[in-house]
Parts: structure tokens; sequence; C-alpha cells
């Protein structure tokens, strides 16, 4: 276990570690709540198109694709937010995983509104197919020129899009919503919580946060990300987006794909579709990879996806454990996620789960918003953070391996500045980032500890 922090008088901070069974991290979680076990029926799934709220930008960009799973009927619904790069359909694993084991629960997850401007259609007829077109460069581009408006969606559009979300699914207050984010995702669920919608604070809205691997002021410390913005700093980077740096490329830098905006997304969904179609076949592909992170020989489909994912990974936050390569150069599972399960979500094909077109405006929000304040900065950026002091539902927080702690420590100090009633912290070290999304229910101590503080509403 690890330390307790002193509690704050009238607050409840619970914390459980990985070291623990799975039984005992469901009782250290919410004591006298029993566990729901797996119903054994197929959630409901269906994807609907939500009108996002008013925003520059061409009429077809202000619908928000999300994937609904579970029973329409339920009285709680969890609307999940994905990460800085991520996209809906990488929450569908665990989606199917806590409805499976919740009836009683509905799991949306949203596309943000940039996802629109994605091509997806040379995904529809094969892998070979996808190939020639995306990595033939065949596909529509996006650019400043074409998309000027996204430098204008920032941190203030995101929100304004999820509240239409949450509002929908609160149907007029007949259902309770939790809000929940993956990495920067629960950055974006805490600004809802403390934003001023025209007056309305966003923890209105809720009953109960989730955090992901995430969170703000040095959440992701612990991963050696400072999210520390002054006022210089913001100043030359809406400079910088008003030059023309409309896209964040920081998910295709990181990974080795090249500079494109999109091109971590293209290569992902490409990689995903050979490896779940044909998975034991010498990949065609392989040796178009970028010099950075193409292997020295040949690899089968999943093999290579393997190989991306896992075993030659760039940096720790988008990997996965899985298993490693065999002599044939094959893949083999040996983890807590199957490499199938990650190939079927990342080749979608609509929606899909990589983001092609992240605005560099909501990078920087994110940046601006890090210190969890109604600051200069804050303000400078038009960020409406002036409800920090209010929030009052409770909040649950899952860490992984990826900060060493920091993400729970960050959350248990918002006890302080917030009225936030009970925070639960999580941790499972031997768990990566996106193996909270991916790993198998049974091995997955996120599903496990989430269930009792879903039903506890």
């Amino acid at each position: 276990m690890r330390p307790l922090i002193p509690l704050i008088p009238n607050r409840r901070i619970v914390l459980a570690s990985a070291v623990l069974s799975a039984a005992v991290l469901v009782a250290t979680a919410l004591p006298g709540v029993a566990a729901t076990t797996t119903t054994g029926r197929t959630p409901h799934e269906s994807v609907i198109s939500v009108t996002g709220a008013p925003a520059p930008g061409p009429a077809r960009t202000d619908r928000l694709k999300v994937i609904q799973i579970g029973d329409p009927d339920a009285r709680r619904v969890l609307v999940l937010i994905a990460g800085r790069g991520e996209a809906a359909n990488g929450f569908r694993n665990v989606a199917r995983a806590l409805t499976t084991r919740d009836p009683g629960l509905q799991v949306w997850a949203v596309d943000r509104r940039e996802q629109n401007l994605a091509d997806l259609s040379g995904f529809e007829h094969g892998a070979d197919a996808a190939a020639s077109y995306y990595l033939g460069g065949h596909y529509q581009h996006q650019s400043v020129a074409s998309a000027p408006y996204t430098a204008r969606w920032g941190l203030g559009t995101e929100l304004a899009d999820i509240r239409q979300v949450v509002l929908k699914a609160r149907d007029a207050g007949r259902r309770q919503v939790v809000l929940g984010g993956h990495s920067l995702g629960a950055t974006a669920v805490l600004d809802y919580a403390a934003w001023d919608f025209d007056g309305h604070p966003g923890y209105r809205d809720l009953a109960g946060m989730m955090l992901l691997d995430g969170g703000v002021r040095n959440a992701l410390s612990g991963a050696g990300i400072d999210f520390s913005l002054t006022q210089e700093g913001a100043d030359t980077w809406l400079q910088q987006i008003h030059d023309g740096a409309v896209f964040d490329n920081a998910t295709s830098l990181y990974n080795n794909f090249g500079d494109g905006p999109e091109a971590a997304a293209v290569w992902y969904q490409v990689l995903a579709e050979y490896a779940a179609d044909a998975p034991h076949q010498i990949s065609p592909v392989w040796q178009k990879l970028p010099d950075a992170i193409r292997p020295d020989h040949a690899l089968t489909n999943a093999g290579l996806f393997g190989w991306v994912m896992d075993q030659h990974a760039a940096l720790p936050g988008y990997a996965v454990s899985s298993g490693h390569l065999n002599d044939a150069g094959d893949w083999v599972d040996e983890g807590p996620t199957r490499l199938q399960t990650v190939a079927q979500s990342f080749a979608g094909p609509d929606p899909s789960a990589w983001e092609w077109y992240s605005p560099n405006r909501l990078a920087l929000d994110y940046f601006g918003s890090a210190a969890f304040a109604d600051n200069a900065v804050a303000r400078s950026l038009g960020l409406r953070l002036k409800h920090v002091s209010q929030i009052n539902v409770p909040l649950y927080v899952f860490q992984s391996d990826l900060t060493h702690g920091t993400v729970g420590q960050a959350a248990q100090a918002l006890a302080g500045s917030t009225r936030i009633p009970r925070i639960e912290v999580h941790t499972d070290e031997t768990m990566t980032h996106l193996d909270i999304l991916f790993a198998q229910a049974g091995q997955n101590s996120f599903v496990q500890t989430a269930g009792p503080f879903l039903r506890s509403f």
C-alpha cells in the first residue's frame, strides 16, 4: 500500500495498490458495495451523431460521433473523453467490459469535432487498398489553407461540445452522468467541472468524475511531462498558431512516424487493419515504415503491429503489454492485453481510435489550464475556470506505471482546493497507459475498481 496522506476533515480519500488481488481492490474501493459479476450478455452498441456547440467552421464539422455501449435505458451514463491524439474507438473494449458487468450502466465515447476532418474513406475496402491510398499519399490532407478555422478550436470549443453530449446523456435529469477521461482527456474532465458555462458551473451537470492516468497541476510530472506555462510562452504559442501552425503533430513526432499531424493515425490504422485481417501473413508494408521505427527484417502483420505497439514502442505512453516476437517474426500474446483487441480497435474503420488533426490551440489551452486556477495566463487565453473551489462531486482516479504515482498525488491534493467529498486513487504499476483501455477485463484493475465507484450513484 502507498502511505495515506493526512485526511482533510469531511473528505474521504481511498487508496488501493495493485499488489493486492482484484477482489481486495474492489473491497478497498468502496467497503460495503458488492461487486457485480459478468452478466454473460453482449451489450447493445450503436453510434449516434450529436450536434456540437456553435463554433467556427463549416456545418459538417458541427457533428460529434458518439459510440454508445450498454443498455439504452440505463439510468447511469459514463461519458468518456479521449486523450491527446486519441479518438472514440479506443474506448470500445473497456466500455464493453464495464457494461457487461453492470447492466445499469451505459458508456458513451465521444469523438471530438476535429475528427470530421479525417479522410477515413480509404479504410472501407481492405488493408491493401488502404495501404495504397494512404501510404501512396492519395487521401485528402488538411492544412491551414483548407481549415483555417481550427486555429480557434480550443478548450472552450471542446468543453462546449462535450456539454452538448452530457446534456443529451442526462436526458433532462432522468439519468446520472459521470464524466471520465483518459490521459489529457482527464484534464478536460476537471476543466469541465470548473468551467463557467454562461453562469452555470460545469460540475452541476455531473454525478461524479473519473480520471484515467491524467489530471491537472503536476499529474504527469512523474512521466517527465511539464505542463507549466508562462505568459510569454502562451503568447509565443499563440503567434505560432496565428502564423499557420494550426495542428498539433506531437503524436506523430513522438512515435517517429514523421511530422505530419495525421501520420501516426494513418500508420496505426493501416498496420492494425493488416494485423486484424491477416495476422500471420508476412507484412507487405514493413519496409515502408520510417527508418526510426522500421525493423531490420520482415515480420508478420501481427508481428509488425506488436513491434510498433509493444516491443519497439517509442514512448511508454504509447505502448501496451501484450507479448513478444517469436523466431519466425510472428506475435505471441502473453501479457494482459491481447494484440488482436488493440488491432480491432485501431482498425475501426469509423469511428477510429486515433485523431488525425488535433488543434494546436486545444493543446495550448490544456497547458494553460494545467495550473487549474483562474490565473492571469488562463484568463488571457479565455479559459473560464471560475468554479474550481466549488466542485463537490466524487472523484475516482486510476494510475498506471506511466507517472510513478504523480497522477494520484495531484488528485489527492485537489481535496485542499475543492469541495470534492470523496477521492479514490487506485494504482496498478504492472499496467501501461494504454493497457487501461485494452487489457482483458480479468486482468484490468481499472475495470475491477471502476465498477463499485460507478454503482455508488
